[in-house]
């Protein structure tokens, strides 16, 4: 009998740092590790200007635009609002799986903005409930952000799911191996959320793709945590067919990112976001209401094929940011115009031209 390795839970104080161009130490971590999703959960968002703060330097707007504020969605807030019901729904659920979340829609709808969102919301809320005592050798880690490889196997997932915690992975290690330290692992670890993205990679029409849907199934049932899971329009794809489908879809809640109406009863979803976006511009000559009153027009601009409108960040950053270089200090229609959008929104925007 060969003894399965569980590892220590990771210590972020022993990450390596590194010094890049610009003089601060950043970790080398991407976010699908736990040295990486920590730095990413603490750091703090950037902010909007306030009404007394100085004015910033030209360097600190270009960066604050190009980064800039999570718009809060009503899709990122009917996540939130399931994930908090689902991990008390799930914290005694012992003899089955727990229920579970899929974040779906079409390419570039927010998926993965909504996923970090309230992965980030639910990290820096168990670190405050559930603080490190002192002395104490290693922090919580209350959520696992992992991606689906292209062409997923079970042993590649589950090698995923490792190599976010640090635990120690060889070419000759069998997958229950894997799967025994991982669950042991997290386990010891307090991990409450996984997130998982990209998961319309999976095609459990394949025998790859049906081992590695059982080896979710049974990290569910074996994990005392929340799954949620975010994918390319999962309803249309192979995930929820056959019998493995019905059972991921008999558990989980779907939740769709799909077009921001520009009507809906009598509210204004996608002028609301405008606005919301106007509000968070750091420009010195905006004017105020310049955005929405063009709302109109930017949800024409930004619409995909089927009606799928591209979330509006894109122009509206990309102006702003024009606008500090070339001195304007302010968007307009016609800016909004200058800005190149993806090949997709420009060709269905683009005007036809008639044939004789």
């Amino acid at each position: 009998m060969v003894n399965t390795p569980h590892p220590r839970t990771p210590d972020p104080s022993n990450a390596p740092i590194s010094t890049g161009n610009s003089g601060a130490a950043e970790p080398p971590w991407p976010l699908t590790t736990w040295q990486g999703w920590q730095r990413f959960a603490t750091t703090d968002p950037v902010t909007p200007p306030q009404p007394d703060d100085p004015p910033r330097s030209i360097e600190e707007r270009l960066a604050y635009h190009s980064s800039f504020v999570t718009i809060r969605t009503p899709a990122i807030s009917q996540l939130a609002a399931q994930v908090r019901t689902l991990m008390i729904l799930g914290r005694h659920q012992q003899a089955t799986a727990r229920p579970s979340l899929i974040v779906t829609g079409p390419a570039a709808a927010g998926k993965t903005t909504a996923l970090l969102h309230v992965g980030r919301a639910c990290h820096l809320a168990r670190t405050r409930e559930n603080p490190a005592s002192p002395g104490s050798a290693h922090a919580a880690v209350p959520v696992a952000y992992v991606l689906v490889p292209p062409g997923a196997t079970a042993k590649t997932l589950i090698t995923e799911f490792a190599r976010y915690l640090g635990i120690p992975v060889t070419a000759r290690m069998a997958q229950t191996q894997l799967t025994d330290a991982v669950c042991h692992t997290y386990t010891q670890a307090g991990v409450q959320l996984v997130l998982i993205d990209e998961i319309h990679r999976l095609d459990p029409r394949t025998t790859t793709g049906a081992q590695t849907a059982d080896l979710i199934k049974d990290l569910t049932e074996r994990l005392p945590t929340t799954f949620v899971y975010a994918g390319i329009n999962v309803t249309d794809t192979p995930l929820f067919s056959g019998t493995r489908g019905a059972q991921l879809a008999g558990r989980a809640t779907l939740i769709t990112c799909g077009p921001l109406p520009a009507r809906h009863g009598t509210h204004h979803p996608f002028t609301d976001v405008i606005t919301d976006i106007e509000n968070n511009l750091d420009l010195q000559r905006h004017k105020p209401g310049t955005l929405p009153r063009h709302a109109p027009y930017l949800h024409q601009r930004t619409r995909r094929p089927h009606r799928i409108p591209h979330p509006p960040h894109p122009p509206s950053r990309q102006a702003a940011i024009t606008a500090i270089h070339d001195g304007t200090e302010k968007i307009t229609k016609a800016s909004l115009e200058a800005i190149r959008l993806d090949h997709l929104a420009e060709t269905h925007h683009r005007p036809r031209t008639r044939t004789r």
